[in-house]
């Protein structure tokens, strides 16, 4: 990465233009043309480095159904288990961690009933049992960004 992708990395944490031509307006904030700023997205993209571009909606004002879960996956089983929890449009995200419960994802759904059914298919799929449904009681909501530069 070099400076201009640091400097992009950092407008679209929560700058993006909400315009007609987002890019082309972030072209002109970083003096780079617009197909550069594509260019330089998709390759951010492939590389991993941004997972995806979108809007975080407040999901339950929305009549959204949300939950945090946990599962506990033994290591030779991580890259499976990724691989099909990624499959569902509505896990928001997942991320592995040093614990027992090794494995976090968030599913965000019309009900609860779908979300159900998905852990469901997922233990079937995957074999892993242990997996904690875990919805929010109360909702905390703050603002991160990642300085890059």
């Amino acid at each position: 990465m070099d400076d201009i992708d640091r400097k992009l990395l950092n407008e679209i944490q929560s700058g993006l233009p909400v315009t007609q031509r987002p890019y082309r307006d972030l072209g002109a904030r970083l003096s780079c043309s617009e197909d550069s700023i594509l260019t330089r997205i998709k390759r951010l993209k492939k590389d991993g480095i941004i997972r995806r571009i979108g809007g975080n909606f407040d999901s339950q004002r929305l009549g959204f159904a949300t939950t945090l879960c946990a599962a506990k996956v033994p290591d030779n089983k991580i890259e499976e288990f990724v691989r099909v929890v990624n499959k569902y449009p509505e896990v928001t995200h997942n991320y592995l961690r040093d614990h027992h419960y090794n494995m976090w994802f968030t599913f965000a759904a019309p009900n609860m009933k779908v979300i159900d059914r998905h852990i469901d298919e997922i233990i079937k799929y995957t074999g892993i049992e242990e997996i904690l449904n875990l919805p929010a009681v109360k909702t905390f909501k703050i603002l991160v960004n990642f300085d890059l530069v």
